[in-house]
Protein backbone atom coordinates (compact mmCIF):
# COMPACT_ATOMS: atom_id res chain seq x y z
CA UNK A 1 0.00 0.00 0.00
CA UNK A 2 3.18 2.54 0.58
CA UNK A 3 3.66 2.01 -3.10
CA UNK A 4 1.04 2.13 -5.21
CA UNK A 5 3.12 2.22 -8.57
CA UNK A 6 4.11 -1.37 -7.25
CA UNK A 7 0.19 -2.64 -7.08
CA UNK A 8 -0.61 -1.32 -10.10
CA UNK A 9 2.14 -3.14 -12.14
CA UNK A 10 1.03 -6.33 -10.13
CA UNK A 11 -2.90 -6.03 -11.56
CA UNK A 12 -2.00 -4.21 -15.20
CA UNK A 13 -2.89 -7.20 -18.09
CA UNK A 14 -0.24 -7.82 -20.64
CA UNK A 15 -1.94 -7.79 -24.15
CA UNK A 16 0.88 -9.51 -25.26
CA UNK A 17 0.87 -12.04 -22.90
CA UNK A 18 -2.55 -12.61 -22.77
CA UNK A 19 -2.24 -13.52 -26.58
CA UNK A 20 0.29 -16.14 -26.27
CA UNK A 21 -1.40 -18.16 -23.97
CA UNK A 22 -4.46 -18.31 -25.89
CA UNK A 23 -2.21 -20.50 -28.21
CA UNK A 24 -1.12 -23.01 -25.59
CA UNK A 25 -3.10 -26.15 -25.36
CA UNK A 26 -2.66 -28.46 -22.63
CA UNK A 27 -4.24 -31.84 -22.27
CA UNK A 28 -4.06 -33.90 -19.47
CA UNK A 29 -4.99 -37.86 -19.56
CA UNK A 30 -4.93 -40.64 -16.51
CA UNK A 31 -3.02 -43.14 -17.49
CA UNK A 32 -4.97 -46.22 -18.57
CA UNK A 33 -6.79 -48.66 -15.55
CA UNK A 34 -5.16 -51.87 -15.24
CA UNK A 35 -7.39 -54.38 -14.68
CA UNK A 36 -7.01 -56.60 -11.85
CA UNK A 37 -7.54 -60.33 -12.48
CA UNK A 38 -7.83 -61.65 -8.80
CA UNK A 39 -5.19 -64.42 -9.26
CA UNK A 40 -2.42 -62.46 -6.94
CA UNK A 41 -4.93 -61.63 -4.33
CA UNK A 42 -4.60 -64.09 -2.17
CA UNK A 43 -1.32 -65.29 -2.20
CA UNK A 44 0.33 -65.55 1.24
CA UNK A 45 3.03 -62.73 1.87
CA UNK A 46 6.75 -64.07 2.21
CA UNK A 47 7.52 -64.49 5.89
CA UNK A 48 10.77 -63.28 6.80
CA UNK A 49 13.06 -66.14 8.18
CA UNK A 50 13.87 -65.89 11.71
CA UNK A 51 16.03 -66.84 14.28
CA UNK A 52 15.77 -66.81 18.43
CA UNK A 53 18.75 -64.88 19.29
CA UNK A 54 21.35 -66.11 22.01
CA UNK A 55 21.41 -63.46 24.74
CA UNK A 56 22.66 -65.29 27.88
CA UNK A 57 22.21 -63.38 31.19
CA UNK A 58 21.35 -60.12 29.22
CA UNK A 59 18.33 -61.68 27.75
CA UNK A 60 15.82 -59.29 29.34
CA UNK A 61 17.78 -56.48 27.69
CA UNK A 62 17.50 -57.36 24.22
CA UNK A 63 14.75 -58.78 21.45
CA UNK A 64 14.42 -62.64 21.36
CA UNK A 65 14.00 -62.86 17.19
CA UNK A 66 16.07 -61.52 14.77
CA UNK A 67 16.11 -62.04 10.89
CA UNK A 68 18.40 -64.68 9.69
CA UNK A 69 21.49 -63.01 8.32
CA UNK A 70 21.11 -60.31 11.26
CA UNK A 71 22.39 -59.68 14.98
CA UNK A 72 20.78 -58.00 18.05
CA UNK A 73 22.87 -55.59 19.89
CA UNK A 74 23.24 -57.40 22.61
CA UNK A 75 24.80 -60.79 20.20
CA UNK A 76 27.05 -58.16 18.41
CA UNK A 77 28.62 -57.21 22.05
CA UNK A 78 28.44 -60.86 23.09
CA UNK A 79 30.56 -62.10 19.93
CA UNK A 80 32.93 -59.24 19.63
CA UNK A 81 33.86 -59.60 23.44
CA UNK A 82 34.24 -63.52 22.91
CA UNK A 83 36.28 -62.70 20.07
CA UNK A 84 38.52 -60.17 21.37
CA UNK A 85 38.64 -63.05 24.69
CA UNK A 86 39.24 -65.87 22.52
CA UNK A 87 39.88 -65.09 18.93
CA UNK A 88 41.48 -68.94 18.33
CA UNK A 89 38.03 -70.48 19.69
CA UNK A 90 35.40 -67.77 18.01
CA UNK A 91 37.50 -67.11 14.30
CA UNK A 92 35.13 -65.66 12.38
CA UNK A 93 33.75 -68.76 10.38
CA UNK A 94 32.57 -69.95 14.00
CA UNK A 95 30.79 -66.69 14.71
CA UNK A 96 29.27 -66.94 10.30
CA UNK A 97 27.85 -70.42 11.76
CA UNK A 98 26.67 -70.10 14.90
CA UNK A 99 24.46 -66.58 14.23
CA UNK A 100 23.58 -67.39 10.86
CA UNK A 101 25.61 -64.47 8.98
CA UNK A 102 27.88 -63.78 5.77
CA UNK A 103 31.43 -64.67 6.36
CA UNK A 104 32.04 -61.08 4.42
CA UNK A 105 30.01 -59.25 7.09
CA UNK A 106 31.80 -60.93 10.10
CA UNK A 107 35.21 -60.04 8.98
CA UNK A 108 33.93 -56.50 8.59
CA UNK A 109 32.51 -56.39 11.89
CA UNK A 110 35.50 -57.93 13.62
CA UNK A 111 37.55 -55.72 11.68
CA UNK A 112 36.12 -52.48 12.15
CA UNK A 113 34.03 -53.04 15.80
CA UNK A 114 36.43 -53.61 18.71
CA UNK A 115 35.01 -53.94 22.35
CA UNK A 116 37.05 -51.42 25.05
CA UNK A 117 37.67 -52.76 27.93
CA UNK A 118 36.16 -50.35 31.36
CA UNK A 119 38.95 -50.21 34.04
CA UNK A 120 37.97 -48.99 37.25
CA UNK A 121 40.94 -47.30 39.51
CA UNK A 122 41.12 -47.81 43.19
CA UNK A 123 40.20 -45.20 45.26
CA UNK A 124 42.97 -44.47 46.81
CA UNK A 125 44.65 -43.59 43.16
CA UNK A 126 41.50 -41.05 41.84
CA UNK A 127 42.99 -38.11 43.90
CA UNK A 128 46.32 -38.61 41.34
CA UNK A 129 44.10 -38.55 38.60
Amino acid sequence: SDHPEIQEEIYRKDDRLLTLLKDVYVESRDPPVQVKDGAGEHLPCKQEEKRLTKLGHLGDLDVKKVPKGKISIVEALTLLNNHKLHPQIWTAEKIAVEYSLELKEVNSLLEFFIPFAVQEFPKETKKAI
